[in-house]
């Protein structure tokens, strides 16, 4: 077994299941597939195409979805090196300043604050991680400082921003493997929308804590955090009216929902939230209240990602490149390339060609995020091995990665 074989996913799947003492018969019984299908993700003969299907190895074997996917990755450039930094600086600070318990600093300008909150989010949309925390520290703080002791006036501009703010750290927290930092964060940020008595907010805070639970592969959690958040905007989401805000974040839970309901095996569920997010982004068109593009092109980028999770991605990659979307960030671009790239892969070999030029594309788009994300570097060892003969542009996203290959 070669040195990246030792680093991947199968291989970690491996060797947790034999330190417990479990036959591949049970595990894969656990995980819902076969014992055959078992051993070859363990031997490096099949990929990781799906979320889903890491996060039922994990809970098979008892263990989190970092231990599978080995996150966080030692940095493969300057980039994700100056983006990992920043989660060290805020770890502790997420986990030790409440609205009711601040740290006695002075703070800067509170409108100062909320501009610099709005431009680190779109930072971070474009995956642009480094720029986005930088002194994310001191943002988090100061803005802790103004919401919990501030002018009545200065804690209605505070507060928002603080969910900004949160909103960014559970970002760059979630994009580069550290799930629990992520849901610490939108405690953080739900505790202030809370507080300033706006459902939308609430909603979108609930959202982004769901969604952080998901990748923790805490479902049960994520779904009760979502049903939640659901509960917070739906009375007050109204896709035609004058603040559209709440009917965006209701999509958002929708999506989210049909994502968690798919990964179960729930289709009649699953569907029934697409299409409900499908009517809420055409009333509403395309918004972004903080960050998060709900609107048509969303809808149907997220279509893609639940039918690549069910193992239909071949037949809805080709549908899409045929009749193509513009992402309205690179962060969401990249994302996007990376799903038609996993969509084309699960044709078994057939279509490695369009998945090789989406896996670089999505690279090309968003390096710190793809490089990052283990679906994409699993899918980057299986269409190495399954080349026939080297590739150009394979040796390249490797060398980018920072990952050896069978070429």
């Amino acid at each position: 077994m070669g040195v990246d074989d030792a680093r991947s996913i199968g291989a970690r799947a491996r060797m947790i299941r034999r330190r417990r003492g479990l036959s591949l018969t049970v595990v894969a019984g656990l995980a819902g597939i076969t014992k055959q299908y078992l051993s070859q993700l363990e031997l490096g003969r099949r990929g990781f195409n799906r979320r889903g299907l890491i996060e039922n190895l994990a809970a098979a074997l008892g263990c989190s979805v970092a231990d599978l996917t080995g996150q966080p990755y030692l940095p493969a450039d300057r980039a994700t090196a100056d983006a990992l930094a920043v989660l060290a600086e805020i770890t502790p600070l997420v986990y030790d300043i409440t609205l009711d318990d601040v740290p006695d600093v002075p703070a800067r300008p509170v409108e100062q604050l909320a501009a610099w909150a709005a431009q680190a989010n779109a930072h971070c949309d474009e995956a642009r991680y480094a720029l986005a925390g930088r002194d994310l520290g001191a943002l988090l703080t100061e803005l802790h400082v103004h919401a919990a002791t501030g002018t009545p006036a200065a804690r209605e501009t505070a507060l928002p921003a603080l969910v900004e703010a949160c909103v960014v750290a559970f970002g760059i927290a979630r994009q580069l493997g550290n799930p629990q930092l992520a849901v610490q964060s939108m405690d953080r940020g739900l505790a202030a929308a809370v507080r300033l008595g706006d459902p939308a907010l609430a909603g979108f805070a609930g959202l982004a804590r769901a969604s952080a639970f998901s990748r923790l592969g805490a479902r049960r959690t994520a779904s009760t955090v979502l049903a939640d958040a659901r509960a917070a905007v739906e009375s007050e989401a109204d896709p035609t009216g004058e603040d559209v805000r709440a009917a965006e974040a209701l999509g958002m839970t929708h999506l989210l929902a049909a994502q968690l309901t798919g990964r179960e095996g729930r289709l009649g569920d699953a569907e029934t939230h697409l299409a409900e997010a499908a009517d809420l982004a055409r009333a509403t068109g395309e918004r972004n209240t903080l960050q998060w593009h709900f609107g048509p092109a969303n809808v149907a980028a997220w279509s893609l990602a639940i039918s690549v999770e069910r193992g239909n991605g071949p037949s809805h990659a080709e549908r899409l490149d045929a009749h193509p979307i513009t992402p309205m960030s690179a962060g969401r671009g990249g994302r996007l390339h990376l799903d038609l790239a996993r969509g084309y892969a699960q044709a078994e070999g057939a279509r490695d060609a369009e998945a090789i030029r989406h896996l670089d594309t999505a690279d090309r788009i968003a390096p710190t995020r793809i490089r990052n994300d283990p679906l994409a570097r699993d899918l980057l060892l299986t269409l190495d091995r399954r080349a026939r003969r080297r590739v150009w542009e394979l040796d390249s996203l490797r060398n980018r990665f920072g990952v050896n290959g069978r070429h």
